[in-house]
C-alpha cells in the first residue's frame, strides 16, 4: 500500500481525538466534583431554606496538610535532578547537566511552579500532567529614544530586526572643552522584532489533556496531545502564516470542557465577549499520534498540529517526533490503571457526612439559643415584643391574664453534644482513609497537647510514612520530566552559553552531553518534620567524622571529603536554608587532590610520634649512661685515693714500725754496752 495521504491520515486522527475527548468528558464530572468540594461548594448537599448552609472543608484541610511537606521534600533541595552516566565518558557531562538543568533550565522554565501545580492536581484531581517544550516566539518591542547624536542613531537602527516608525532632529548646543558647539540630535521611534527561544514547563490544565482510554501510561497511548483555545496573534508569533491563521473559524463551544474551566478558574472569563480579531481564540490542538503513514508496518510517533479543527485544511504541521513531551504524575497508585488515587476520593464522603452533621448541630445551637414562643392569642397586647425582642422592651399582658399562662417557650433537647464524638470519629476515619495527620504537615504530634513521647514518635511514624510513599511516587513521575528537558536542551540549545553560577562563570554546551543520560529526583531526607531530618543528619555526620578521624581522609574506604560536604549541605537544607553555597565552599577536587598528595608525602603522624619517643628514649639512655659513667669515674677516683690513703697510711705506719724497732734496736745496743762498763766500774778493788 502506498503512504497515507494527509486527508486519510486527517480522518484517522479525528476518529483518536473523538475518543480521547469522549473519554475526558466521561472523567469531566468527577474533577467538577472535586474542585467544587475543594472550593466549599456542595450542590449535592443542598442547604434547607433558613437553616445552616455551613460546609466542611476536609478535602482542602487534608491536602494544605500534606502538599507543603511534598514540595519541601522534592523542591527544598538546591539538586531537583542529577543525572546520572550511562556510558563511559558521560561522567563529565553528566555533572554539567545536573548543574546547568538545576541552577539554569529549571528555575527559567518555570519549573517550580509547574511541579507545585501539578502537585496540587495529583491530589486533588487523581493526576497531574506536566508539559515541556521549547517556546519561540516572535517579540514586537516599540520604544522612543530622545537627544541621540548621529553615531547613536546610526548603531541603533543599524540592525536589520529594527524599523523606524517615527524621525525627528534638532539642533542642541553642547559645551566641550573647546568651547559651546552646536550638534543635530535625532528623536526616534521604533519597533524591534526579535525572536526569542526558551525551554518552558507548565502544568496542564485536565480539561485541555487528551489521551487515549485504551493506555496504561502515555507511552502507549494512540493519541496523546493538549487541545486548548489559542489566540490568533499566538500562532503568528509562533511563526505561522498569519494568512492561513485569520482564515480558521473561530472556536466553537465544548460544553463539558467549558464548565470544567470556568470551575477552574470560578467563572471569571466569559467565552461570549466580543474581541478583535487578532485576539480572538480558536481551537488548538497538539497531538502525537502513533500512526503507520509509510505502511512499513511499525506505528511511529507523529507531532501532529491542528487549528480550528482537525480535518486536512486545518493540519499545520505533521513530522515524525521522539517523545510525547507529557509526564503523568500521582501521588498514589491503582495497580494497572493510569489514574491515581486522589485525596477527594478519601475524604469526599466523610466531608458530606461532616457538613450534615455540622449543620444539624449549628441549627440545635441555633434553637437553644432563639427557642420558639408560645403565646396565648388576646392576652398580649404588644405582640411584637414577644415576635421582635428588644433589651428592656416590655411584655404587656391583659388585665387578669395570669403572665405564666400568656407567654411560653418550646423546650428543644440539646443534642448537639452528642455530635462532636462522631466528627471526632469522622476525622480519625479520614485520617485512618488517607494516612494524612498533623506530623504529615511537618508538625510533631504532641506540639498543641499532652501526649507522651513513644505515642507521639508512633503517631509521626505512620504520617511520615505516608508522606514518604507519596513523595516518592511524585518523583518517579518527574523522572520523564527531566529527562525530557535535558533531550530538549540538547536539542534546541546549538551554540555555547556562559552564566553565572556559584560566583563564577561558566560555559556550557549541551551539544556534547549524552542525551539518553538517566536522572535521579532528588527526595531528601524524608517528608518529616525538620527536627527529625536535622537528627538524621546529625547522626550521619558524626559516623562520618568518627572515621574519618580513625583513618584519616586518604584511601578512606568509607568516607571521603565529598561526603562530609554532602552532610553539610543536607543539614543546611533540612533547617530551611536553600542553598548550601552561601555558608559553606565546595572543596575544589584539584585543590582537594593536591592537599591530599602533600599529605601523603608527610610522614605518618604516628610513626613520626614513635620516632621522636624512640630519639627521646636514646638521647634520655645516653643522658643516663654518661650520668652512670661519671658517678662510676668519680666513685672510681674515690675508691682510688681511699685506697692510696689507705695505702699511704699502711706504709706510714710501716714506716713508724721500722723507725720504731730500729730506734729499740739501737737502744738495746747501747744499753748492751753500757752495762758491762757499769758493771766493771761497780766491782771492789
Amino acid at each position: 500500500m502506498p503512504a497515507l495521504t494527509n486527508g486519510q491520515v486527517a480522518s484517522q486522527v479525528t476518529q483518536l481525538v473523538k475518543d480521547c475527548e469522549s473519554f475526558r468528558d466521561q472523567l469531566s464530572s468527577a474533577r467538577i466534583k472535586a474542585m467544587e468540594y475543594y472550593d466549599g461548594e456542595m450542590k449535592d448537599v443542598p442547604a434547607d431554606p433558613n437553616r445552616s448552609k455551613v460546609v466542611s472543608r476536609d478535602v482542602r484541610a487534608a491536602i494544605k496538610k500534606v502538599l507543603p511537606s511534598i514540595i519541601r521534600t522534592i523542591l527544598g533541595n538546591d539538586k531537583v535532578v542529577e543525572y546520572e552516566p550511562v556510558n563511559q565518558g558521560d561522567e563529565a557531562g553528566a555533572e554539567q547537566a545536573t548543574d546547568y538543568i538545576n541552577y539554569i533550565v529549571f528555575p527559567e522554565s518555570d519549573g517550580y511552579d509547574a511541579v507545585q501545580d501539578a502537585a496540587h492536581d495529583a491530589l486533588k484531581l487523581r493526576n497531574g500532567v506536566i508539559r515541556w517544550w521549547y517556546d519561540k516566539k516572535r517579540i514586537v518591542e516599540v520604544s522612543r529614544h530622545t537627544g541621540l547624536d548621529e553615531a547613536a542613531m546610526v548603531q541603533l537602527v543599524a540592525s536589520d530586526d529594527v524599523d523606524v516608525l517615527e524621525q525627528s532632529q534638532s539642533v542642541a548646543t553642547i559645551d566641550t572643552p573647546e568651547g559651546p558647539k552646536k550638534i543635530t540630535v535625532y528623536d526616534l521611534k521604533i519597533r524591534r522584532t526579535v525572536e526569542k527561544g526558551c525551554t518552558r514547563l507548565a502544568a496542564v490544565p485536565l480539561e485541555e489533556f487528551l489521551i487515549h482510554p485504551d493506555a496504561m501510561s502515555i507511552d502507549d497511548s494512540l493519541c496523546t496531545g493538549i487541545s486548548m483555545k489559542m489566540r490568533r496573534s499566538d500562532l503568528v508569533a509562533m511563526g505561522y502564516d498569519r494568512a492561513v491563521i485569520d482564515e480558521l473559524p473561530a472556536t466553537t463551544k465544548d460544553n463539558e470542557k467549558e464548565t470544567e474551566e470556568f470551575t477552574r478558574r470560578r467563572d471569571v472569563v466569559d467565552a461570549d465577549d466580543q474581541v478583535a480579531k487578532a485576539a480572538q481564540e480558536i481551537d488548538y490542538y497538539e497531538l502525537y499520534v502513533k500512526l503507520d503513514v509509510d505502511d512499513d508496518g511499525i506505528a511511529e510517533l507523529r507531532r501532529m498540529v491542528f487549528a480550528g479543527g482537525t480535518a486536512e485544511k486545518n493540519l499545520l504541521e505533521n513530522e515524525e517526533w521522539d517523545e510525547a513531551p507529557f509526564a503523568d504524575l500521582i501521588t498514589e497508585r491503582r495497580p494497572h490503571q493510569r489514574e491515581g488515587n486522589s485525596i477527594t476520593d478519601d475524604v469526599a464522603e466523610l466531608q458530606r457526612v461532616k457538613t450534615v452533621l455540622l449543620r444539624q448541630t449549628l441549627d440545635n445551637i441555633y434553637w437553644q439559643n432563639n427557642l420558639q414562643p408560645i403565646v396565648q392569642e388576646g392576652t398580649i397586647e404588644n405582640p411584637e415584643a414577644v415576635l421582635n425582642p428588644k433589651f428592656g422592651q416590655p411584655i404587656r399582658v391583659s388585665q387578669g391574664t395570669a403572665v405564666a399562662n400568656a407567654v411560653d417557650y418550646t423546650k428543644v433537647p440539646f443534642v448537639a453534644a452528642q455530635s462532636f464524638g462522631m466528627l471526632g470519629y469522622l476525622d480519625q476515619e479520614a485520617a485512618d482513609r488517607t494516612g494524612i495527620s498533623e506530623a504529615s504537615s511537618g508538625m510533631a504530634p504532641d506540639a498543641l497537647q499532652n501526649m507522651t513521647a513513644k505515642a507521639s514518635a508512633m503517631i509521626e511514624a505512620a504520617g511520615i510514612g505516608q508522606t514518604e510513599l507519596m513523595v516518592r511516587t511524585f518523583a518517579q513521575g518527574l523522572k520523564r520530566v527531566f529527562k525530557g528537558l535535558l533531550r530538549l536542551v540538547t536539542k534546541h540549545q546549538d551554540q555555547p552559553r556562559t552564566v553565572r553560577l556559584r560566583g563564577q562563570w561558566v560555559t556550557f554546551d549541551p551539544r556534547h552531553w549524552n542525551a539518553g543520560m538517566d536522572a535521579t529526583v532528588n527526595t531528601g531526607l524524608g517528608a518529616g518534620t525538620r527536627e527529625r531530618d536535622m537528627m538524621m543528619v546529625q547522626m550521619i555526620q558524626q559516623l562520618q567524622e568518627k572515621l574519618l578521624a580513625s583513618l584519616g581522609p586518604v584511601n578512606n574506604p568509607y568516607v571521603t571529603p565529598d561526603n562530609l560536604y554532602n552532610s553539610i549541605a543536607k543539614t543546611v537544607e533540612a533547617a530551611g536554608l536553600k542553598s548550601p553555597d552561601l555558608y559553606f565552599t565546595k572543596p575544589d577536587q584539584e585543590e582537594l587532590q593536591k592537599r591530599m598528595a602533600a599529605d601523603a608525602a608527610k610522614p605518618d603522624p604516628e610513626m613520626q610520634k614513635a620516632l621522636m619517643q624512640a630519639q627521646a628514649d636514646t638521647q634520655k639512655a645516653q643522658l643516663q649512661a654518661e650520668t652512670d659513667r661519671l658517678k662510676l669515674e668519680a666513685q672510681t677516683r674515690v675508691d682510688m685515693a681511699k685506697i692510696e690513703a689507705e695505702t699511704e697510711l699502711k706504709r706510714y705506719q710501716i714506716d713508724q714500725e721500722i723507725e720504731l724497732k730500729r730506734q729499740q734496736s739501737v737502744a738495746q745496743v747501747m744499753v748492751g754496752q753500757r752495762i758491762p762498763q757499769t758493771q766493771i766500774g761497780g766491782l771492789p778493788g
